[in-house]
C-alpha cells in the first residue's frame, strides 16, 4: 500500500517538522569519516623523521574497507535534502537568493575560516622554530586533505535555486541526464586524458546525489517502500559490473600510485556506488525514524549533530599531535605494517586519538559558534549592486579552498600567501554583501549573533 504524501513529506517541504534521520545520517558519516582517516594512515619515525604512510597503499586487501568508510554521498544526500527544505521556505516567504546563500555560506566559512587561521598560525610558529620544511609540507598537507568538500558543496549551493527548480519541473530527469553527462566525462578521461575535463565530474558526481536529496525530501524516491530497493539494486549491479568486468579499482577513495582512482575526481563507479549506498539508506529510513524516537538517543544524535562542523574540519589535527607525543618518544615503536604488532598499535593509536580529540572538540564547539551564523542571515533581500560581491566572495573562497586542499597549508615549507589572500578577499567580500542586506520595507536587517 503506498504511503500517504500528506505525511511526513508535506511538512518536510513547508519546514514545518525536522526529519531526524537526516541529522543521524550526518553524524554517522561525519563519525566514519574520521575514523576513517585516521585508520588509513600510519605512522613511522626512523632517524629522526616522522613519515606518514598510506594503509591502502601498502596492505591491498584493506581497500575493501573503504565501501563502508566512503560516505561522501551521504553528506551531498543530507545537503541536498537540508537546502530543499530551507530554499523551500525561503521562496515561501518571498525572499531571495542573495541572502538565503549568504546565510547558508557563513554557516561554512566561518568555522573555516577559523580553522585556517590557526592552520597557518601553526605554520609560522613551526617555520621559526626552524622545522624540516619536508615535514611541514607533509603534516600541512594532511590537515588540508578534508577541505576538498567545502569548494564542491559551496558551487552547489551557490545554484541550489536554478537545480531545485529544474527538479520542481523535470524531477528526477535531472539527476539522470547529470549521470549520462558523468558516464560521459569519464569516459572521455579514460580514453584520451583530456587536462581539466575530470574536474567536471566533480560537480557533475556530487550534483546527481544532490539532487536525490532534493527528491528525498520532496518524497519522489520513498513514495513506495519499491523504489530505494530498486535504486539500491541499480546502483549495485552497475558497480559490480564497472569494478568485475571494467577497468575500475574496488577502492571507492583513492589509492596513491594506483593507475586509475574512483575519488579524484569521483568516476562513474563511484557514482554507481553513491547510487546503490542512497537506496539502503533510504529503505533503512522507517526503522531508523522510529528508533529515534528514543528521547535519550535522540538527545545524544542532536548534540552530536551540532558539532558535526568541528568534529569535520578538525579531525586531522591529532593526529599530529599524537604523531609527535608517540613515535618520537618511543611510546608507539614503529612497526611493519601489516604485523601483528602494528596491528595492536591500531587500537593504541585509535585510542589516544579519541581521548585527544573529544575534550578538543568540546573546547572547540564554542568557538564554532561565535565564528558561524548569525541569527536571519537568510532572512531579508540582497541588494541587487551587491549580488556581485556575494558572488565573487564565494568564488574566491571556494578556488582557495580547492587550492589548499590540493597542496596543503605549506607546500614548500611556508605558507600559500597569494591564495591566502584570495581566501582573505572572498571572505571580506562574502560579509561586506551580507552587510546589504534589506527587510521587505527596505530597511536595513540588524546584525546581532545567533544563540
Amino acid at each position: 500500500m503506498k504511503p500517504s504524501m500528506e505525511g511526513p513529506h508535506k511538512n518536510r517541504s513547508l519546514g514545518r517538522s525536522r526529519n531526524r534521520y537526516v541529522d543521524l545520517l550526518r553524524v554517522i558519516a561525519v563519525v566514519l569519516v574520521v575514523l576513517g582517516h585516521w585508520l588509513a594512515i600510519s605512522i613511522t619515525y626512523h632517524g629522526g623523521h616522522l613519515e606518514g604512510q598510506d594503509v591502502m597503499a601498502r596492505l591491498p586487501w584493506t581497500e575493501w574497507l573503504s565501501l563502508p568508510f566512503q560516505v561522501m554521498p551521504v553528506f551531498f544526500l543530507v545537503g541536498g535534502f537540508a537546502n530543499a527544505a530551507s530554499w523551500t521556505s525561503h521562496r515561501t516567504r518571498g525572499e531571495g537568493w542573495g541572502c538565503w546563500l549568504y546565510g547558508r555560506a557563513i554557516r561554512l566559512v566561518g568555522p573555516t575560516t577559523a580553522y585556517v587561521l590557526v592552520a597557518v598560525a601553526v605554520v609560522a610558529v613551526c617555520r621559526a622554530a626552524k622545522v624540516d620544511p619536508a615535514v611541514l609540507r607533509r603534516a600541512g598537507w594532511a590537515v588540508a586533505l578534508h577541505l576538498w568538500f567545502l569548494p564542491i558543496y559551496l558551487g552547489l549551493l551557490a545554484v541550489t535555486p536554478g537545480l531545485h527548480a529544474a527538479h520542481r519541473r523535470w524531477g528526477l530527469g535531472v539527476p539522470a541526464v547529470l549521470a549520462v553527462g558523468a558516464a560521459g566525462v569519464n569516459t572521455a578521461v579514460l580514453l584520451s586524458h583530456p587536462p581539466l575535463l575530470g574536474w567536471a565530474d566533480y560537480l557533475l558526481v556530487w550534483g546527481v546525489i544532490y539532487q536525490l536529496g532534493f527528491a528525498w525530501h520532496h518524497g519522489a524516491l520513498t513514495r513506495t517502500r519499491q523504489r530505494p530497493l530498486t535504486l539500491a539494486a541499480m546502483g549495485i549491479t552497475v558497480l559490480v559490473g564497472l569494478v568485475w568486468l571494467g577497468p575500475f579499482p574496488v577502492s571507492m577513495v583513492g589509492v596513491p600510485g594506483a593507475r586509475i582512482k574512483n575519488s579524484a575526481p569521483p568516476s562513474v563507479a563511484l557514482l554507481a556506488f553513491a547510487i546503490g549506498q542512497v537506496g539502503l539508506l533510504l529503505a533503512a529510513e522507517p526503522a531508523m525514524t522510529r528508533l529515534l524516537r528514543r528521547p535519550h538517543l535522540w538527545r545524544a544524535v542532536a548534540r552530536t549533530n551540532r558539532m558535526a562542523m568541528t568534529l569535520y574540519l578538525w579531525h586531522m589535527a591529532p593526529v599530529i599531535l599524537a604523531a609527535v607525543a608517540l613515535y618520537p618518544t618511543g611510546l608507539l615503536p614503529s612497526t611493519p605494517i601489516g604485523s601483528s604488532a602494528w596491528l595492536r598499535q591500531r587500537l593504541i593509536w585509535m585510542f589516544a586519538l579519541t581521548v585527544l580529540f573529544i575534550p578538543m572538540a568540546m573546547a572547540l564547539r564554542p568557538a564554532e559558534r561565535l565564528t558561524s551564523t548569525r541569527r536571519g542571515a537568510d532572512i531579508g533581500s540582497l541588494r541587487r549592486k551587491s549580488w556581485p560581491l556575494l558572488a565573487t566572495g564565494v568564488a574566491a573562497v571556494g578556488f582557495a579552498l580547492a587550492r589548499i586542499s590540493a597542496q596543503g597549508f605549506a607546500p614548500s615549507g611556508r605558507p600559500l600567501l597569494p591564495v591566502l589572500a584570495v581566501y582573505t578577499a572572498g571572505v571580506f567580500l562574502l560579509i561586506t554583501a551580507g552587510r546589504m542586506r534589506t527587510r521587505p520595507d527596505g530597511r536595513m536587517l540588524p546584525t546581532t549573533r545567533e544563540n
